[in-house]
């Protein structure tokens, strides 16, 4: 399908339905915040999310939903809500995945689940905050379907497997959806979502428009070299000390070749293997990284750069060198006047918080989101809900993805507001 023009800048205000949309908030918080908890004790990894789609495909069906489709990307579920007016589509997705971390929170629903993961056996936690993210959309599709006779257009519910990416050798996630028509029939003129972050305190509500989570590539680098003993190693060619120049020569990649004035980079390796003994010199060494921009241009000077500079580095040492750098997702960019237009919405949802505004323009994040691919054809606006309990220090909190990740649950129904109050100011402003 092809991309969709930028979104309309006309100023976007509360809908006819807000008040409405206060009171069924209200009343099914009890309702989300219980639905959390359970996925959050039985969490399931990327592709492998059956439980949690069976019970959001039977929640959709309940509702009395127009569509509901299952096994979209593996285990994806779509609903479609046609509204009782005439307007235009909106879409809304939330994902489901967990991810292989043991938890280590103190819970009375805490996940002890286990799962095989790329070949091993591994803990299962929600340590990303999706168990969130997909209670809140089912709460929306509740308050919204109960609405349905006042809304002005229509509502595409896009529950989404293995945002974490899959497992290896396998297809997934929100590019997988979209080749299976999630964004077809109907096609939405845009498309909301959001994260639950450690980042921000409990009640606020972050954004940015434009360029706002970075793009991710998988970084592989092997240096091939000769197997000798170690204690003569002129008689081979050592990949250790290669790969170690390597990982030295790295880090001027983005400090002494990139315009950070301009945008932000990142090359980060994570893993190095080589070797079984200390009396003998290997023949491989395998580094393993990340690659984040938030510029395309960037982005592809920076692989021709790592490239160049690890094979002519190995080159130097008589080894060799294969480097691959596999594209994941693209950077996730709020379309700028769809989030111009809608930070009215954002700021009376959020209100004031103490002192200040609950609305916060938060930085650039490096993370990087697969919702990025959904944006690239439709208008989109991603954004950020606080869930770090009032008291502590967001800095010192731990973060996304720590075993130690921990929800204060008051920010499930700020999240639900949002994307209820998103989805019909837009209906209505553009019915």
């Amino acid at each position: 399908m092809t991309a969709i023009s930028t979104a309309e800048t006309r100023p976007v205000g509360a809908s006819s339905l807000a008040a409405q949309i206060e009171t069924a908030a209200a009343a099914i918080e009890a309702t989300v915040i219980a639905w959390r908890r359970d996925f959050h004790a039985h969490p399931e990894l990327g592709n492998r999310e059956f439980r949690t789609a069976a019970i959001v495909a039977e929640h959709l069906q309940r509702l009395g939903l127009d569509e509901v489709r299952t096994g979209v990307a593996h285990t994806g579920v779509v609903g479609l809500l046609k509204g009782g007016l005439p307007g235009p589509v909106v879409a809304l997705r939330a994902d489901m995945d967990a991810l292989p971390v043991a938890e280590q929170v103190d819970l009375p629903f805490a996940s002890k689940a286990t799962a095989p993961w790329n070949g091993e056996t591994v803990g299962v936690m929600h340590a990303c905050g999706h168990d969130c993210h997909t209670a809140i959309l089912m709460g929306v599709a509740q308050v919204l379907a109960g609405l349905r006779s006042q809304l002005r257009g229509s509502v595409k519910f896009i529950f989404q497997p293995a945002e974490e990416m899959p497992p290896e050798g396998e297809d997934g996630g929100a590019k997988m959806m979209i080749a299976e028509g999630a964004l077809q029939y109907p096609v939405p003129q845009a498309i909301f979502g959001l994260h639950v972050t450690s980042r921000l305190p409990v009640g606020f509500i972050g954004y940015r428009p434009g360029p706002t989570m970075a793009s991710a590539d998988s970084l592989k680098i092997t240096v091939q070299g000769r197997q000798t003993h170690g204690a003569a190693p002129w008689l081979g060619v050592d990949p250790i000390v290669t790969a170690a120049q390597v990982v030295l020569g790295l880090q001027t990649v983005v400090s002494r070749t990139q315009d950070l004035t301009q945008e932000p980079a990142v090359v980060t390796l994570g893993t190095i293997r080589g070797g079984l003994r200390d009396n003998i010199i290997p023949d491989s060494v395998e580094m393993r990284g990340t690659i984040r921009t938030f510029n395309e241009a960037m982005r592809d000077d920076i692989h021709e750069r790592v490239t160049t500079l690890a094979e002519s580095i190995a080159q130097g040492s008589r080894a060799s060198c294969q480097v691959c750098i596999r594209k994941n997702y693209p950077v996730t960019i709020n379309d700028p006047a769809l989030t111009e237009a809608m930070v009215p919405t954002l700021q009376r949802v959020a209100g004031p918080t103490g002192a200040e505004s609950g609305l916060l323009l938060v930085p650039k994040v490096t993370g990087s989101e697969d919702f990025s691919f959904f944006q690239r054809l439709v208008p989109g606006l991603f954004f950020f809900i606080g869930v770090t309990a009032r008291g502590i220090d967001p800095a010192q909190a731990p973060s996304n993805h720590s075993p130690r990740f921990a929800v204060d649950e008051d920010g499930l129904k700020l999240g639900l507001r949002a994307l209820a109050h998103l989805t019909c100011d837009y209906l209505e402003a553009r019915a």
